[in-house]
């Protein structure tokens, strides 16, 4: 119901509404948590600066039971493996890193160290990562390293060796996911019998640097979007959610063409038939002149600091036009970003956004009002509604404000009263200033102009 001009809200009526919308707000029929299948609005999605890390291609961040984030990425000389690690994502960004391993010199290992991801398996920390004999640079393979420190960053890593496949040609891009306990490797790898740069295969593992069985293709670049430039199906990521396995990879060559592909499987079905894997005919995440980012690929999957949201972590670059090899182009940037989720409980890509720095959080930009209390996280439902209220009241209060103010009548003679039935605005000094009316600028709720 709407009040009317001649029945004007009352400052307690405002109040108690305030506070029954905040009481609405927690009640749980009526205002929930986001989860991945109902996210939280975009307005209150984390935001972060973007680029978050220049020069680092291939990014992968886990996220651990530390309470750190651990992030490794491609760097452009293709000659060694750094990490780094914060608190938050954003941290990141400054971090110290460290390199915790180079190419060798001659022999095994010794050229084109590509796309690292850090695991933590059974109690100890596993990078695998892509490289190349010093003597034949396109014979790449996937190894691993092993480190039983508590902190990756201080221990030392051992090299566990070769991951060694049925088939033994141009491999690349390992990862690993357990799934009603089992644990696989997906990885990219090419096919000698169709003559691709390379599909995406899963096979089950014996540990955690060998596997064990059949290594089966269960997605060949096909599409026109796939094989631009390149016929390529590379860098595979796994999330879990909502019922469904639902596979990422990327496509076509490494310049603007990049893109990235989607496969899903049911989570009751049996993964290593390739039939359980379907296929997007189209690809979710693409270049965006709008936005200015190109070639935005070969990501990873991780959580923000509210414990709740995914996050896309990727790659791009910010220009289309490249000289050359794209290899060769240093400037593929680290990106995060909010991954979005449909009605239907499949991931919504979005696009890339562009480059801008993170947005401010709300309790920050109401002046501190709701911010979160130490260990809560900034995300925390209940900090988030008190902001809300808080805010809600005092817009409230500046609308009376405006109202003027209706004394009663104190004079018996009627035509005095009239003459002082409305109060004038009270002019207070303030500093070197004058303010006219309550100075309720100053406040995050105005006391009352009395």
């Amino acid at each position: 119901m709407s009040h009317s001009a001649e029945h004007p809200p009352t400052r307690r009526r405002v109040v108690m509404g305030a506070l029954a919308l905040g009481a609405a707000a927690g009640a749980p029929g009526i205002a929930q948590a986001a989860t991945p299948s109902a996210p939280r609005a975009a307005a209150e999605a984390p935001s972060y600066a973007n680029p978050l890390v220049r020069r680092r291609a291939d990014p992968h961040i886990l996220k651990h039971t530390d309470g750190y984030y651990y992030f490794t990425a491609t760097v452009p000389e293709y000659d060694r493996i750094v990490l780094r690690r914060s608190r938050t994502i954003s941290g990141l960004a400054t971090a110290a890193e460290s390199v915790i391993w180079k190419k060798h010199t001659s022999g095994d290992m010794g050229a084109h160290i590509w796309a690292p991801e850090i695991h933590f398996i059974d109690g100890k920390w596993y990078i695998y990562f892509a490289s190349a004999p010093a003597n034949d640079v396109w014979k790449i393979r996937m190894w691993v390293l092993e480190n039983t420190g508590a902190n990756p960053l201080a221990g030392t890593w051992a090299e566990r060796g070769r991951i060694v496949t049925p088939i033994d040609s141009f491999s690349l891009d390992a990862s690993t996911f357990t799934h009603q306990g089992t644990r696989y490797l997906v990885w990219a790898q090419s096919n000698p019998d169709v003559g691709n740069n390379s599909s995406i295969y899963l096979a089950r593992m014996a540990n955690p640097w060998s596997i064990t069985g059949p290594q089966v293709e269960i997605s060949r670049p096909t599409y026109d979007w796939e094989t631009r430039g390149f016929k390529v199906n590379e860098g595979p990521s796994v999330l879990q959610r909502n019922g469904h396995l639902f596979l990422t990879y990327s496509a076509s060559a490494t310049d603007a063409n990049y893109c990235m592909g989607l496969l899903t499987a049911s989570a009751g079905s049996d993964l290593l038939a390739a039939a359980s894997w379907k296929k997007s005919p189209r690809p979710v995440f693409t270049s965006d002149d709008t936005t200015k980012q190109y070639g935005p690929g070969h990501n990873s999957f991780t959580v923000a600091e509210d414990g709740h949201t995914d996050l896309l972590v990727y790659h791009a670059r910010q220009y289309k036009d490249i000289t050359g090899d794209p290899l060769n182009d240093p400037n593929r940037h680290t990106r995060v970003q909010a991954l979005g989720w449909k009605a239907d409980g499949t991931p919504d890509f979005g696009v890339p956004v562009a480059d801008a720095p993170a947005r401010v959080p709300r309790h920050r930009r109401l002046g501190g009002l709701g911010k979160p209390a130490r260990g809560t996280g900034a995300g925390a439902p209940g900090q988030r509604r008190l902001a809300d209220l808080l805010r809600r009241l005092h817009r409230a209060e500046v609308l009376l404000q405006r109202q003027p103010r209706r004394l009663p009548d104190l004079d018996p003679d009627p035509g005095v009263a009239r003459a002082h039935r409305i109060r004038p605005p009270l002019h207070r000094p303030q500093g070197d200033r004058v303010i006219r009316g309550c100075p309720w600028t100053r406040w995050a709720i105005p006391p009352r102009c009395t």
